[in-house]
């Protein structure tokens, strides 16, 4: 999954929550952060089980609105039991008012370190985007848009495919959603604005469609082992989807029309 970090509760300014009880979870080991939260390992000593269990940042559930928007999107996720998609099992928060939600703990890497590992091939990236669409048209025809597709929202399993190979489980369903209408709301642009679709960057609604360009962004990542549409910041990343075309993916390898089912998406 996502690697380690170096800080403990045994070293300088070590985390407080290692070790700790929330709820039912122990918690183990942190396993990253980034601009929504930090997400340990943990025990759910009722089942002895590992989960995930995603902390969100304060500025994330400070708003009962939003708290709200995160707790029926986090129930409409937990009813899809897709597998394609991440699975919830539960929510909560701690005695000071900080929301967490737990996942099944994945062994396996994010997409987007399998591709920082090198391009994959073209068999494999179709049969790993064509288990993201399946998993991102479930949450569609629940109502469900995801709003945030990219590599690091994709983990990769080594076994459960459909053919017993690879599986692939979309990411942060809602967690999504409740950071795209605080960006919406305070105008704030984090990491994911490199992934922004063009709708969003220009401030209009977010609909299946943006899930849909998601979805090209990450089979062309997968093709070609870098983003469709770079710059040297966020803002001429932002002009690049807005006003370029991404250079074709040429490839010797690829099925006929995957290059153009790559275009329409984008």
């Amino acid at each position: 999954m996502i690697p380690p970090s170096p800080t403990s509760a045994g070293a300088p300014g070590g985390d407080p929550l290692l070790g700790q009880e929330v709820g039912p979870y122990r918690v183990e080991e942190r396993l990253g952060e980034g601009g929504m939260g930090v997400v340990y390992r943990a025990t759910d000593e009722r089942l002895q089980r590992a989960v995930a269990l995603k902390f969100l940042s304060p500025r994330l559930g400070a708003e009962p609105r939003a708290r709200g928007r995160l707790l029926q999107e986090a129930r409409a996720v937990a009813a899809l039991d897709h597998p394609h998609v991440a699975a919830v099992h539960d929510m909560g928060e701690t005695g000071d008012g900080r929301l967490y939600i737990a996942m099944p703990y994945y062994e396996g890497e994010t997409l987007r370190e399998r591709i920082e590992a090198g391009m994959l091939g073209a068999d494999e990236a179709v049969r790993l985007g064509r288990q993201i669409a399946r998993g991102l048209g479930a949450a569609h025809r629940a109502g469900i848009v995801h709003r945030d597709v990219k590599p690091a929202n994709v983990i990769v399993l080594p076994h459960g495919g459909p053919d017993g190979g690879s599986c692939a489980k979309v990411l942060d369903f809602g967690i999504a959603k409740l950071e795209d209408a605080h960006l919406t709301q305070t105008g704030e642009s984090l990491g994911t604005s490199l992934y922004m679709a063009p709708e969003q960057l220009r401030g209009e609604g977010s609909d299946a469609r943006t899930d849909i360009w998601g979805l090209g962004v990450v089979l062309y990542e997968m093709l070609a082992g870098r983003r469709p549409f770079v710059g040297a910041y966020a803002a001429a990343v932002g002009y690049a989807v807005l006003h370029e075309e991404p250079d074709p993916l040429g490839r010797d390898d690829m099925p006929t029309g995957l290059a153009e089912v790559v275009g329409r998406c984008l």
